[in-house]
């Protein structure tokens, strides 16, 4: 499970908050996490979109032995256009 919020900024900028929530019932573990971190697009000459993301994320409530406390989750996408005829 994946709770999702995303907000918008001005210039390419946007706050978010993805935290993975982790339910392993084979062997009775879980997890619940939040987050909060930014991120950036930029569109490159030639159409290239970059999106760069860095959100912290912190283990709120947990079952289980060895189930992390604290996670960074990061992330880069590059989008290339389809070259045309």
């Amino acid at each position: 499970m994946q709770p999702l919020f995303i907000y918008n900024l001005p210039q390419g900028w946007y706050l978010r908050s993805s935290a993975t929530w982790t339910f392993a019932f084979a062997q009775n573990t879980w997890t619940i996490s939040i987050g909060a971190g930014a991120g950036k697009v930029w569109v490159r000459p030639g159409g290239v979109t970059i999106n760069a993301f860095a959100e912290p994320q912190f283990t709120v409530a947990h079952d289980g032995a060895g189930q992390p406390t604290f996670a960074v989750f990061m992330g880069l996408n590059m989008q290339f256009p389809l070259a045309r005829k």
